[in-house]
């Protein structure tokens, strides 16, 4: 079935421009949001229709909506940023819409098209250019989403989803400079199995890693690093990042077990690594291979990537029976090269050969 085009109902008051002005000036992260949103409905037999932008509002949700109960609900994040000659540009939403269908579809949910997905995400952005910010690495952070909007207490897929985007400026992650991260590694809980959803990007996952995160805080670390769930041996995962290892000019990360999060930025730094003469690399590395090789002095650094923070170096490593300093302790020379010659081609400080930025119209 075709999708509908989006229908425009601006806001008639939307936020005075001195208002917003001074949240840019010191956006944070995910506290503020803009003027509209993006809805589209889902019905079984219908398909998707009644695609809107609408003034940003608060939603009305039964009390048996089977969201609430069964948890069938998925998300993305990605980023607009502007141009040094003004433009806005969203960065690979192709890839982060190709995701959200294969989520969709792990968690028995209608799969929205590619085009309707970055259709969205432009419409939206368009609306509200005004907020996206002018400042370095700072950005308009999308949050595009599914959700079953059935009423029903029967446990089985519903046959009703709304799909929003919404969209919050987003401030420089690390203020002051890049401030490595303490590490936990997890080893009584596991983030997910092969066969399970840890490859989607779903509600569900976040909410299993919280109790892990605050074992994590209650260790003196910054986050929780996950094991694989069959050994407790194989680094999968930090938080919701991806996670690269450096052996000199050798880049390696974590293989796609079927458990892990195929990351948008992850896949954009193999091949970025690749195009900076750096062997980049999909392999498995053990937390025996990871404290040997820092202790020895082969592993060089270590890194997490993803939307939020592009990439986080990662300083210390705690466990239940070690604790160890990555390198000296702070940013490494190939985290930092990596860091800024991904963030120069989203700012557009920087040539994009890829074509990985999608300029507005």
């Amino acid at each position: 079935m075709p999708t509908p085009t989006i229908e425009l109902k601006p806001s008639a008051r939307p936020l005075p421009e001195a208002e917003r002005d001074a949240i840019l000036a010191d956006p944070g992260f995910g506290r503020h949001f803009t003027d509209h949103m993006v809805t589209i409905r889902w019905t079984e037999g219908r398909g998707w229709h009644d695609a809107e932008l609408v003034p940003y509002a608060p939603l009305s949700i039964d009390p048996a909506n089977m969201t609430l109960h069964y948890a069938q609900t998925v998300f993305e994040g990605l980023k607009a940023y502007r141009r040094p000659d003004g433009s806005v540009a969203i960065f690979r939403p192709e890839s982060n819409a190709r995701r959200f269908q294969t989520s969709a579809r792990r968690l028995a949910m209608p799969e929205l098209p590619v085009e309707t997905f970055i259709e969205a995400c432009q419409t939206l952005v368009r609306q509200d250019r005004a907020w996206v910010p002018a400042h370095g690495e700072e950005s308009l952070y999308l949050r595009p989403f599914m959700f079953a909007t059935e009423v029903g207490l029967g446990v089985r897929p519903a046959g009703e989803y709304l799909f929003m985007v919404i969209a919050s400026p987003a401030g420089a992650y690390f203020q002051g400079g890049v401030k490595p991260v303490s590490v936990w590694l997890s080893e009584d809980y596991v983030r997910a199995v092969k066969g399970g959803i840890g490859a989607a990007k779903a509600g569900a996952n976040y909410a299993a890693s919280l109790l892990a995160r605050k074992e994590a805080e209650a260790k003196g670390c910054d986050e929780v690093v996950w094991l694989d769930a069959v050994e407790h041996n194989w680094v999968e995962e930090m938080g919701g990042m991806n996670l690269y290892f450096v052996y000199g000019d050798r880049i390696v990360t974590p293989e796609l077990s079927g458990s892990l999060l195929p990351g948008v930025t992850r896949a954009s730094l193999l091949t970025l690594a690749r195009d900076l003469g750096y062997s980049a690399e999909e392999g498995r590395i053990s937390t025996k291979d990871w404290r040997r090789d820092t202790e020895s002095g082969a592993l060089t650094e270590v890194f997490a990537c993803g939307t939020a923070a592009v990439i986080t170096p990662v300083g210390a490593v705690k466990s239940n029976a070690a604790e160890w300093t990555q390198g000296d302790g702070q940013p490494g020379e190939v985290t930092l090269r990596l860091r800024k010659a991904l963030l120069d081609l989203q700012t557009g400080a920087a040539p994009d050969p890829y074509g990985w930025m999608h300029e507005l119209a």
